[in-house]
């Protein structure tokens, strides 16, 4: 008898976990994700016809159907209630990712403790310390409810069993990649798991109509671990920001199925746990009762929120061949921009030898545009030792050309300027609506800019070596 020939319905196919690329054989990196790892055996799928099933739920016309279930509830925090579009939805599941010591806990604990009620109550499951770790930090953070329930677990069973238990309104998770299902294959955090762990948790929410917060690892790119598919079953995704080193959170929405993107929530982080910050632009601003050499202020756009932030410089005679270019809160290429622009079309050759540090004040990261013109003007103003007008705020993007190009959300950047008090502002041409009482001047390139600078001996001593040559 004729052996039987190995067809190709046979043959074992391979395909990746993250993408579902396939191949015929297996590979350690998808070429199409790039990821490592994610390529997995898999059976050729039988052909199988689905027959029409019962219906659990008959279609009526969408004007019948009752949209007050999805009627937001408040978490007690009202800068997370921004971000989330009013607060959480019933039914709704959060991720929230932040790097390791970030404060998610401190942040979530709080969150727990004042949204829970006598008509809802909170479950929190910790699955990365010990439920007397947990009543330490409430205590600290004065997170203690009557209604607030606490489980320390790491089986997916358990979990569930709590929730037949406690049947609460709100689920928080701590984390995700801590809980398994002893039904699936592999350790936790693994892909596998945390898809099936993310799984049952939102068809658990879909169907008691709980909000579930789930915490969520990054890697140190900065992405959320585990499967992308993790992302795309949530229905909001809040990512968790912040220098360990500064007091300054900020919570933004990265994908929101109830409310916009474009929120950023700020929350300052203490002994005594974290509080959010109706008008944190008291933590980006050094107040003096004179103006400083070196420093410049602008406002910057956080999603919609406008924030007044503060750029320092300071240049010094540097002793090595190589000056030191050291920045913090700013990126280092747009700082080596304005310096190249100021010195070629602002006339400054006193940068070129001299050590430049540069940095912003309480923690706030300046990466948008709109900064540059603020950047240049404390290079600018360390360079000459001369300080700039005082309630004065620069807005605009600087071109290489030593043009000054319009931003988005002038308008918004003077109103935040002029309620706090600013009464000067140096802005691009055509800026809007200017608010009563305070002083624009449009700037078409960093020569006008600079004009605002009292004339020094080290901007002069170029220019007379110039007119001698």
């Amino acid at each position: 008898m004729a052996a039987r020939t190995k067809t190709t319905k046979d043959r074992p196919s391979y395909r990746c976990t993250e993408c579902g690329w396939q191949t015929a054989k297996w590979l350690g990196r998808c070429p199409e994700c790039q990821a490592w790892g994610t390529v997995e055996e898999y059976g050729a799928p039988a052909v199988r016809t689905t027959t029409p099933g019962r219906v659990t739920t008959s279609a009526v016309p969408i004007g019948q159907v009752d949209g007050r279930q999805a009627t937001a509830r408040s978490t007690g925090v009202p800068e997370l209630d921004r971000v989330l579009g009013g607060g959480l939805v019933p039914g709704a599941v959060v991720l929230v990712a932040g790097e390791p010591g970030v404060g998610k806990s401190t942040l979530l604990l709080d969150v727990a403790a004042k949204s829970a009620s006598d008509e809802h109550r909170t479950l929190y499951v910790t699955g990365e310390e010990s439920a007397s770790q947990v009543r330490l930090r409430a205590d600290r953070i004065h997170a203690i409810d009557d209604h607030l329930y606490l489980a320390a677990e790491t089986d997916l069973a358990a979990v569930l069993g709590h929730l037949d238990a406690v049947k609460p309104s709100l689920l928080i998770l701590d984390s995700v990649q801590t809980v398994a299902s002893p039904e699936i294959d592999g350790a936790p955090g693994g892909m596998a798991q945390v898809r099936e762990v993310a799984g049952a948790l939102i068809r658990a929410s879909k169907e008691r109509g709980m909000s579930t917060l789930l915490v969520g690892h990054v890697t140190k790119d900065g992405a959320i671990a585990g499967p992308r598919l993790l992302e795309h079953l949530v229905d909001v995704v809040l990512s968790f920001e912040g220098d360990r080193h500064a007091r300054l959170r900020l919570v933004r929405g990265v994908k929101n199925r109830y409310g916009t993107t474009d929120e950023v929530g700020c929350f300052e982080l203490h002994d005594e746990g974290i509080t959010g910050l109706a008008d944190p632009s008291g933590l980006f601003l050094t107040r003096r009762a004179e103006p400083v050499p070196g420093t410049c202020l602008t406002v910057t756009l956080e999603g919609r929120r406008p924030l007044v932030a503060e750029v320092q410089a300071l240049t010094v005679d540097s002793q090595i061949p190589s000056p030191r270019r050291t920045t913090s809160g700013l990126e280092t290429s747009r700082v080596s921009m304005m310096l190249a622009v100021l010195e070629q079309r602002g006339r400054i050759s006193a940068l070129g030898k001299r050590d430049i540090y540069s940095a912003t004040v309480g923690g706030v990261k300046l990466s948008e545009p709109a900064a540059d013109l603020a950047v240049a003007l404390a290079l600018a103003s360390a360079a000459s030792d001369t300080p700039l007008p005082k309630n004065l705020v620069a807005i605009g993007e600087v071109g290489l050309a030593g043009e000054v190009r319009r931003v988005t959300g002038v308008q918004r950047r003077l109103a935040e300027a002029h309620r706090l008090g600013f009464t000067h502002a140096l802005v691009p041409g055509d800026p809007g609506k200017i608010p009563s009482g305070m002083k624009v001047l449009e700037v078409a390139d960093i020569g006008d800019a600079l004009r605002v600078l009292p004339r020094s001996r080290r901007r002069e001593a170029p220019r007379e070596e110039e007119g001698r040559r």
